[in-house]
Parts: C-alpha cells; structure tokens; sequence
C-alpha cells in the first residue's frame, strides 16, 4: 500500500524517512528535498485556500503515484507515497501518526523536533505497512 514515509517536523526537517516496497528509491538529498519541498507547498496551500481554517494538501494525486499527507496539531507532517488510487492511505497515516505518539514521544530519551532513531517504533511501523496488527 505504501512505497515511502516520510516525518518531516514544524519547521520542515526531515526526521524520518523509509522506503517500503520495490519502488525506485531517492538517494539522501533527494529526499531532504523532497520533504522541504512539500513542507512549503503544504504552508503555502494552506495560506491560498479560499476556505478559511484550511489545513493543506491532503492528497496530491499524479499519474504513477498518489502522496498522501497528514498534519499533527504540533505542526508534523507525515506523509506517504502509494501506487495511485491506493484504498486505507489516510486511515494508515492516523496508524503512523498513533505509532509515533506512543513509541517515539513518549521515548524519555527522544529530543522533540530531532530525528528519529527508535527500534521498537520501526518494527510496530513495518507490521502496520504490512497490513499486521500492531
């Protein structure tokens, strides 16, 4: 369901990021960029909606891949990539977004904002990617 996830903090850091899946995989600076890029496009969307209370981009879909986005009350933005017209993306970046709180901010050894390196996190990610129960 999903190729790629990626965490990028309110500042547009990128803390996190893994490729699942055979899809063609970006090397390092191609993916801080990619998460800059879409932490700006997110900020400036969300400033052009005629719609007052405006959250961004929650979905951008093209021809060969959909990007799916999902903004925490804090600011993070977790965002996956999946083959086009995937089904249960955006329940899946609720999923990530439950690992995260559990897993990675409630770490006492995490610094907020910072990347992430947590194993147990990354394991409860895989087997919610897999379509397993965590």
């Amino acid at each position: 369901m999903a190729s790629s996830l990626y965490i990028v903090n309110k500042s547009g850091g990128l803390i996190f990021q893994r490729d699942f899946g055979d899809a063609a995989r970006l090397d390092t600076n191609d993916t801080l960029r990619l998460a800059s890029i879409w932490h700006s496009l997110h900020a400036i969307s969300a400033q052009l909606s005629p719609r007052a209370g405006c959250g961004g981009i929650e979905l951008l879909a093209a021809d060969t891949f959909d990007l799916h986005c999902f903004q925490a009350p804090t600011g993070t933005k977790f965002f996956i990539t999946s083959p086009p017209r995937a089904l249960g993306a955006a329940p899946l970046l609720r999923v990530v977004y439950e690992l995260y709180a559990d897993y990675v901010l409630k770490n006492p050894f995490y610094e907020a904002e910072m990347p992430i390196r947590c194993e147990l996190f990354e394991s409860k990610l895989g087997a919610a990617i897999k379509g397993a129960p965590v």
